[in-house]
């Protein structure tokens, strides 16, 4: 068929549509949503087995993104993403259209982000080890407020923290749950963590600190027993906290693709005029 042969003749060129030649494969969150268009692209494009596939293209919200990227972190294959936002904010996604998906993906912005490692220890003395994308949150698990010793680089710079709990954020995860709780938005290029209070008491003024990312985080829980606290990595928990150490993992790094005119980057950087 003209159009995909080479000019000698002898090996067939992928056609447009033929997104498996590419080394692209296709995974979808189990929302409605999500399989209606995974439903559609299946139809629209031939897709390389998601196991083998050298790019992911992802449809579903920010959780089944940072889903995705975990389960690539897990297996030790982290490849770039492509997502496409069939969920409810889509912050780390990029708009949802069927046409022209492959001069898409081809033409994306490469945005790199590095996670954070959480090394938890209980009550028990069990050690839980896990990656975080967008922040390691430390919070109360009863009516009692939790009360945490913070040190940075091993020094002591908040003896006692009386408050609902606190977080370590990325740049990544600036615009996420620590926003939420009053913590500054980093530039995605800053070389920077959010360590930032979650509804303090006491110091009632202190919201938190930006730190280098090159620092060692230790969180160090005050009555444990009688104030139990559990940590988080992004949707992963450790219940009943005694420690908690969290540092920047440089041994392994994420890539997110993203349509030029709508990258991670610059979102991140507008949410700061957000009104």
């Amino acid at each position: 068929m003209l159009g995909l042969v080479n000019v000698a003749g002898s090996t067939p060129l992928p056609s447009k549509r033929d997104l498996a030649a590419r080394g692209i494969g296709l995974v979808a969150s189990t929302t409605e949503a999500a399989k209606a268009a995974e439903r559609l692209l299946r139809k629209r494009y031939s897709w390389a087995n998601e196991d083998d596939a050298d790019t992911l293209v992802a449809l579903g919200g920010d959780g089944f993104m940072l889903q995705t990227l975990h389960a690539m972190l897990e297996d030790g294959q982290p490849r770039p993403v492509f997502g496409m936002n069939r969920g409810t904010f889509g912050f780390l996604m990029n708009e949802w259209r069927l046409d022209r998906l492959p001069e898409r993906i081809e033409a994306a912005k490469h945005i790199t982000v590095m996670p954070l490692s959480m090394e938890a220890t209980t009550i028990r003395g069990e050690t839980w080890t896990h990656p975080a994308i967008n922040e390691v949150s430390l919070l109360r698990e009863t009516r009692q407020t939790a009360k945490i010793e913070i040190c940075v680089n091993g020094r002591v710079v908040m003896p006692e923290l009386v408050a609902d709990g606190v977080l370590v954020a990325t740049p990544a995860g600036s615009t996420a749950y620590n926003l939420s709780a009053h913590g500054p938005i980093l530039p995605l290029q800053a070389r920077l963590l959010a360590l930032t209070s979650i509804s303090p008491f006491r110091p009632r003024r202190w919201s938190g600190a930006i730190l280098p990312d090159d620092v060692a985080i230790r969180f160090r829980i005050l009555e444990a027993d009688k104030r139990p606290v559990s940590a988080v990595a992004d949707q992963f928990e450790v219940r009943d906290v005694v420690s908690v150490d969290v540092t920047l993992d440089r041994s392994q790094s994420l890539t997110l693709l993203f349509d030029p005119e709508h990258a991670l980057d610059e979102r991140i950087a507008m949410e700061q005029f957000a009104s």
